[in-house]
């Protein structure tokens, strides 16, 4: 999949190409709860939006449950909508605050038909709220009336409001305080299980990756450069870039003990790339042929990939 930006640059100026997504090949199982991780810009909010198809790729498809949701219209989109829902960042922005809670929760029953009657949308709303561990007593109120923590458990809920079975999770605890992130990630394991939910997680913080997610998937620049199981990302990474990202983590036992291991340099242009691996420049392990040929993500073994020329079956799946 590619998602591609033409940006103006001026009255004089040709237009310039962004691209935001450059050939990322993913696949997620029914009850996986994935994590994509990388820095600012790598392209992770986007591949979100795309999957449930907030917005259009340049090329490729999105398939669910064997249909391509590219090409969906009318009634079929509508069934996507209902099965495929979004968590944003931040609960002060996502929830409308001249709305009260009950009719935040209600509307997308309405809209979508679950409900045919004031008293059978006010039941599941309460139902809805006791699963997100809130009572009865918050039906009446307006968003400003709530902390962030409670905001966000309404933003799950109106996800969980059409009966969604495929969550993407944008940053979800991160404009969220210490207690609150905790209450929440609580919060979202229990209902994956009690629900049989499915995840995209996504997060900058790779400690709640670690206690979140089953398999974590790592982008750079635009593309996917490692995928692998959560016990096998955090113990042994295989992409030169996720060892940085890992060594760069400030732990108790590191603290005062010298500098982190960051990545030198600053993430290059996604309007003019550098040739080859689009990490080589910052790479300490970068050999000649990193500038000259890009690495495609290749099967290391039966539950990994990596896009890197130190391992000899990306060599094969390159050339």
């Amino acid at each position: 999949m590619r998602k591609e930006y033409s940006l103006s640059g001026g009255y004089f100026s040709q237009k310039k190409i962004l691209k935001a997504i450059d050939g990322v090949d993913l696949s997620i199982n029914r009850g996986d709860t994935i994590g994509i991780v990388g820095e600012s810009g790598a392209g992770k909010t986007t591949l979100g939006r795309l999957i449930l198809r907030l917005i259009r790729p340049t090329a490729g498809s999105v398939e669910y449950d064997g249909k391509d949701i590219i090409r969906l219209a009318g009634r079929e989109l509508e069934e996507f909508r209902k099965k495929a829902q979004i968590v944003f960042q931040s609960p002060f922005l996502s929830l409308n605050p001249s709305i009260k809670i009950f009719d935040t929760l209600a509307e997308p029953m309405r809209y979508h038909k679950i409900v045919d009657s004031k008293e059978s949308a006010k039941s599941r709303v309460k139902d809805l709220l006791n699963l997100v561990g809130l009572d009865d007593e918050f039906l009446g109120r307006y968003p400003h009336e709530l902390s962030g923590g409670q905001m966000q458990r309404i933003a799950i809920a109106r996800a969980l409001s059409v009966e969604a079975e495929f969550l993407v999770f944008d940053e979800p605890t991160s404009s969220l305080d210490v207690s609150a992130r905790g209450q929440i990630l609580n919060l979202i394991r229990t209902l994956k299980n009690k629900l049989n939910l499915t995840y995209l997680f996504v997060s900058h913080n790779l400690a709640i990756v670690s206690n979140v997610c089953s398999k974590v998937g790592v982008m750079y620049a635009g593309k996917m450069v490692e995928l692998a199981n959560t016990d096998q990302f955090f113990t042994d990474p295989k992409h030169p870039y996720s060892q940085i990202l890992l060594n760069s983590i400030l732990t108790p036992q590191m603290y005062g003990k010298g500098e982190r291991a960051l990545p030198k340099g600053e993430p290059p242009s996604l309007v003019h790339p550098p040739d080859g691996c689009r990490f080589h420049p910052r790479c300490p392990q970068a050999m000649p042929l990193c500038s000259q040929r890009e690495p495609k993500l290749a099967n290391l073994d039966n539950t990994r990939k990596a896009a890197c020329f130190l391992y000899p079956e990306v060599m094969v799946a390159s050339n």
